[in-house]
């Protein structure tokens, strides 16, 4: 089964916790705190494997979890860190953030990788919060939380050559006649229900990728048939090839089957128009087709070239194959490489997000809420008072004590955090 569009879920992996300890060696008096720092959790990393060409794997597998950092050790011995998942993926993924729809990374070249999720790191050992005032403290981090989101992963096939046209202008018989593909074949619509991909060799042995896409009907490009599939995969071809009936079989005109075709890619992508063209005029073994072809080129404003074929007879596909080729060679594979210049850095201003917000629960209890405060209270090891504390003093330097105050908090009121309820102290 072709799988190109999943949605999953990754975790990266925690920090380990921080220690508090002390050494106890026998003859070192006043040893001081020994409590190591945790190891920092696995990252995601999503890493490009040529071997792959669908995304069947995340199919049957949609949660993919990093493991956690190590605790920190006593002798401030520091905790192993966590070795990353990595995710085997094909070349052509893009991989979305289904809640802000930022692209976080697209993955083309084989052993390309991108992290999808960054893991927390270890949180530090009370030797770490030794001061001259406190120098044996009791105090020690939780790891941080690691990076957790839901993703969206899409698969854009990376053919050289994408065969469009209507439903049932051949396609599938051209692509199974040229290479060794071997894609259904039936007398109805919508025979292609997934793409089929197919390695061409010509004569003189060059060889070239073609990717047989579902077939287009008008409104493709609003996901009218299967024009939603069709239309992502044709985005990284380097040459499209129309296949059209020009026996008019089904009572279409070719010309305007052709029109039609074009429009939707333009109103899909209008960078695609800028693509190089080549037409298979197809079933030229059929009644009438020689004569709609020269209506055919009478009518083309284009200077797109011609090429009458047969799949079902394999009439002019030689002429064909050779004219793809060609076109191919003058098309590089990769970008042309950017000159050199002066390195640059460029800085976006992006607004801050707000460390709390503070609302009201059904009870009138006031609910502390934001990712940087919650970040805080996962990092505190509430069964120390002197971490409590600690945290306390970092909620009043972020101005919650005073932001409480304003919403009308007094004293006695209950305030919730996570799964945490305290009462407001004045």
């Amino acid at each position: 089964m072709f799988v190109d569009q999943v949605s999953v879920y990754v975790k990266a992996g925690d920090g380990g916790n921080g220690l508090v300890a002390y050494r106890r060696e026998k003859y070192v008096p006043l040893g001081g705190p020994a409590g190591g720092d945790g190891g920092n959790g696995g990252d995601v990393i999503f890493e490009v494997d040529e071997g792959l060409n669908t995304l069947m794997d995340f199919r049957y597998n949609r949660h993919f979890k990093a493991k956690r950092g190590e605790n920190g050790m006593n002798q401030n011995q520091h905790g192993k860190n966590a070795s990353p998942l990595i995710v085997p993926v094909p070349p052509g993924t893009t991989v979305i953030d289904e809640e802000t729809e930022e692209v976080i990374a697209d993955l083309l070249v084989h052993k390309q990788q991108a992290v999808i999720a960054k893991a927390g790191r270890g949180g530090r050992g009370n030797s770490r919060f030794a001061t001259p005032r406190n120098p044996a403290p009791e105090v020690a981090e939780n790891g941080e939380p690691g990076q957790e989101r839901n993703i969206k992963v899409e698969l854009k096939l990376l053919a050289d050559v994408g065969l469009v046209g209507f439903p049932s202008v051949g396609k599938s018989t051209f692509i199974s006649v040229v290479s060794a593909a071997k894609p259904k074949i039936a007398d109805y619509h919508f025979t292609t229900l997934a793409p089929n991909l197919g390695v061409v060799d010509t004569q003189d042995h060059r060889s070239f990728v073609v990717a047989d896409l579902p077939g287009l009907i008008e409104g493709a490009h609003t996901g009218v048939g299967l024009g939603h599939q069709f239309l992502r995969h044709i985005e990284r071809t380097r040459v499209i090839v129309h296949v059209i009936d020009m026996a008019g079989t089904e009572g279409r005109d070719p010309y305007d089957d052709f029109m039609k075709i074009n429009q939707e890619l333009k109103e899909y992508d209008a960078k695609l128009l800028e693509r190089p063209q080549i037409i298979a005029a197809n079933k030229m073994d059929m009644p009438n087709s020689e004569d709609n072809l020269k209506s055919f080129i009478e009518r083309l404003e284009e200077d797109i070239p011609v090429y009458p074929v047969s799949a079902l007879t394999k009439e002019g596909l030689r002429d064909i194959l050779f004219a793809i080729a060609d076109t191919l060679d003058e098309i590089p594979k990769i970008a042309a490489p950017i000159e050199e210049t002066e390195e640059k850095v460029i800085y976006r201003y992006q607004k801050e997000e707000a460390p709390f917000t503070i609302s009201r629960d059904h009870d009138g209890a006031f609910v502390l809420s934001g990712k940087k405060i919650e970040k805080l209270f996962k990092m505190t090891d509430f069964t120390k008072d002197e971490a409590v504390q600690r945290f306390s003093r970092q909620l009043r330097g972020m101005g919650v004590d005073e932001a409480l105050r304003k919403q009308g908090a007094e004293d006695g009121d209950a305030i919730r955090l996570m799964d945490f309820e305290f009462e407001f102290i004045e």
